[in-house]
């Protein structure tokens, strides 16, 4: 096998998914620790939310809060997983030898984790719906939340059934491969 470490374009794929990769945890970290935070500083949130809406739920308002913060953080995650599943990938591209059994096991985990993110954003969804109609109630906000597009996409389901077959091809490719080795 060639190797193919000095391809310029899978060194710039690798910089850029571990560059990603760190964003995710800090962001993962970022929800997790504004969680705490919240709750601890919930009587000064409380006193600037006074100022800003006359009638609003503050406990469960933290709460909700707390619970998308959470989500996100799932979600973030997820997201750092399916980075991580890749760059495992692109370096079996790199050695030349993309065509092996593990990589159709990586491609089916990303596209369950695919699938799990999309989950992860319907209660997401409901939550920031949820605050939507408070602030509305408060008069201080709106509800059109639905238009910042949390809820299964399709776009995201497209891209799972995509890893599905890609993985279907990569299991054929090293059955195939597997196939010529134990002939020649």
């Amino acid at each position: 096998m060639t190797s193919l470490t000095r391809d310029p374009l899978l060194a710039i794929a690798k910089a850029i998914l571990w560059f990603l990769m760190g964003v995710m945890l800090i962001a993962a970290a970022a929800c997790l620790i504004a969680i705490p935070l919240m709750h601890i500083y919930q009587h000064e949130i409380t006193i600037e939310l006074a100022k800003e809406a006359t009638a609003f739920p503050t406990g469960r308002f933290l709460w909700g809060c707390s619970g998308i913060l959470f989500l996100a953080a799932a979600t973030v995650l997820i997201v750092f997983r399916l980075f991580q599943l890749l760059k495992r990938i692109v370096d079996t591209v790199g050695l030349g030898d993309p065509f092996v059994p593990e990589n159709a096991r990586r491609l089916v985990e990303m596209a369950w984790l695919t699938l799990a993110m999309q989950l992860v954003t319907v209660p997401i969804g409901a939550l920031a719906s949820w605050i939507g109609t408070e602030l509305a109630k408060s008069g201080k906000g709106h509800t059109d939340i639905d238009d910042l597009g949390f809820g299964v996409s399709g776009n995201g389901l497209l891209l799972m059934l995509i890893l599905f077959i890609l993985a279907r091809v990569f299991r054929q490719g090293a059955a195939m491969r597997a196939e010529l080795e134990g002939t020649v």
